[in-house]
């Protein structure tokens, strides 16, 4: 695990209370943006990937790493389940493989995470979980049948869990941002036959004409997860204008 001890457990000089927070996926574009803009809030950030040995889809190993965090910190004020995965092709395309793990990371794993923290958070009567999902959740994306999916049931979790946990005090919300500028996507459009091609077709899919960045992402997280933002159940789109907005030449 990842961890910084902020200089003073109050928190910056007004007086806001450090928040302990835990972030998936740290390791990842958005998740390193989660990681840095949480840790410029003075938060405790505690941040968790596979790299670093945790697999989300290990129920043991994510109540094992929850358990850690509360008892060397007292509790766990913010989860941020970032960690995900994807797959790219159709539904005739797409392996068993595709289904196992990307919606073993997407879903299974934000489940285990959550199971995992809401044992101290409901203890707390307290706490924030916030689920990165997807305009892919709303919007039909070719060659992206798995993963659409995946954030999908992301989008109804996310809605179902902040039902029950509003009478524990608990706020659940997600954000959905449209193609992210990261270095999975990077990956993505090297290994395509003409990436500038492949560039320049994922900025005009978008009718703001260009990527959103992760710190635009970490940004609006952080927003969510701000003691005071008063929302439960939302779906904040970082969307580019992709679900809202259709330009006729």
């Amino acid at each position: 695990m990842m961890g910084r001890m902020p200089s003073t457990v109050a928190g910056r000089s007004w007086g806001r209370m450090t928040r302990v927070v835990i972030v998936t996926g740290a390791a990842g574009g958005i998740g390193s943006a989660l990681v840095r803009h949480f840790e410029g809030l003075d938060d405790l950030v505690v941040g968790l990937d596979l790299l670093d040995g945790l697999d989300v889809r290990d129920a043991e190993a994510c109540q094992a790493a929850c358990d850690q965090v509360a008892t060397e910190h007292g509790r766990i004020d913010v989860l941020c389940n970032n960690a995900g995965t994807s797959a790219v092709g159709d539904v005739v395309s797409a392996t068993a493989d595709d289904w196992d793990r990307v919606l073993g990371v997407n879903v299974v794993g934000v489940a285990n995470m959550s199971r995992a923290a809401l044992v101290h958070m409901r203890g707390a009567r307290r706490g924030v979980i916030i689920n990165t999902c997807s305009v892919a959740a709303s919007v039909g994306l070719v060659e992206r049948a798995v993963y659409s999916a995946s954030k999908g049931a992301v989008l109804a979790l996310t809605k179902a869990m902040a039902a029950d946990e509003i009478a524990h005090g608990i706020r659940v919300c997600c954000v959905s941002p449209a193609t992210v500028a990261t270095p999975w996507v990077e990956r993505l459009v090297a290994a395509a036959p003409d990436p500038e091609a492949t560039r320049e077709a994922l900025r005009r899919r978008q009718p703001m004409g260009r990527l959103v960045e992760a710190d635009e992402v970490a940004a609006a997280i952080a927003y969510l997860a701000a003691d005071t933002t008063c929302t439960t159940g939302a779906d904040l789109l970082l969307d580019a204008g992709i679900t809202g907005v259709r330009l006729v030449d």
